[in-house]
């Protein structure tokens, strides 16, 4: 086992993960309720992704014989500009998550609980790939701006995810 601030600062990152889960929720009843099928799709995929990375963490720490402390989770904002600005505070989520998971893997280093530091190196390859893809994905509504047509591209092109994917991207 290892220590309790270790193991106290998975189970914030447990919360933090429930957290996005229910933040891409949100934004996915919102493009739907704008009649955004294919983003509304993406982003419940992504919502179910981030359930499993908390899933992921409460597995690791029940392997390991630690207490797993569920917390509250925040409202998510439920009103947006546009579907463009859903994708951008997608991205700043990212960003925001990503940073958790390097402050808990030198948490992990510097308290020496190397089984964690492995975990933490799964979810930091898994967050370049976030942010990859919901920076490209800003990108391209930048391009379109307020194009229907091209928005309509866009949400076509999201809807063709399945779950344990990203984009249409081919995957290496």
């Amino acid at each position: 086992m290892f220590s309790t601030k270790v193991q106290d600062a998975i189970n914030v990152q447990i919360n933090n993960e429930l957290g996005a889960s229910y933040s891409y929720l949100a934004m996915s009843i919102f493009c739907d309720r704008e009649n955004l099928l294919g983003c509304s799709k993406w982003l419940r995929v992504q919502s179910e992704e981030e359930y499993g990375h908390a899933m992921r963490l409460i597995d690791f720490l029940l392997a390991r014989d630690g207490a797993v402390v569920l917390k509250a989770v925040a409202e998510p904002p439920v009103k947006f500009k546009s579907v463009a600005q859903v994708f951008q505070q997608a991205h700043e989520q990212e960003q925001e998550v990503s940073k958790q998971i390097d402050d808990l893997y030198e948490l992990t280093l510097k308290e020496k609980a190397f089984a964690a530091l492995v975990e933490m190196q799964w979810f930091i390859t898994e967050q370049v790939e976030e942010e990859r893809t919901t920076r490209e994905i800003v990108a391209k509504f930048q391009l379109a701006k307020d194009d229907p047509a091209a928005i309509l591209s866009i949400d076509r092109e999201l809807g063709g995810r399945g779950p344990g994917e990203t984009t249409g991207r081919p995957t290496t």
